[in-house]
C-alpha cells in the first residue's frame, strides 16, 4: 500500500515538474528531485526510467552532482518563481479556481525548494 502511495505521489510530482518546464515561475528541478526520491523508495524500474529519460534525466543528475543549492540560489529561484506566479495570476489568468491552483502549486514548490532540496554551503 505504501509503495502505491509513493508511486502516485511521485507521478503527481513528475507531472508538476514537467508542467514547470513550460510554465514560467513553476519550479522544475525540485519536483523532479522529489519524484526521483519517491520513485527510488517505491519502484527501481520507474526511477531508472526517469534518470535515463533524455529530457528529464539531466535535471536530476545535475542536481545530484551539485548535491543541493546554496541559500542564495534558493532565494533567487523562489523569488523569480513568485514574481512570475504573481504576474501570471494578476495579468493573464482570469478564472479564480485556476489562480488558486497555480498559487497552491507555487506554495508546494516553495516548500520543496526551501525544505526538501538540500542547502549546501558555497565552496
Amino acid at each position: 500500500m505504501l509503495k502505491a502511495i509513493l508511486i502516485i505521489a511521485g507521478t503527481i510530482s513528475l507531472v508538476l515538474g514537467v508542467i514547470g518546464i513550460f510554465v514560467p515561475g513553476l519550479p522544475t528541478t525540485p519536483f523532479l528531485v522529489l519524484t526521483a526520491g519517491l520513485y527510488i523508495r517505491s519502484s527501481e524500474k520507474l526511477y531508472k526510467m526517469l534518470i535515463r529519460n533524455k529530457y528529464l534525466g539531466s535535471y536530476i543528475t545535475e542536481f545530484q552532482i551539485r548535491k543541493g543549492m546554496t541559500t542564495k540560489m534558493k532565494i533567487y529561484s523562489i523569488s523569480v518563481m513568485w514574481i512570475m506566479i504573481v504576474m501570471s495570476i494578476t495579468f493573464f489568468i482570469t478564472p479564480v479556481l485556476l489562480k488558486v491552483i497555480i498559487a497552491g502549486v507555487g506554495l508546494i514548490g516553495t516548500f520543496v525548494m526551501g525544505f526538501v532540496v538540500p542547502t549546501k554551503n558555497k565552496i
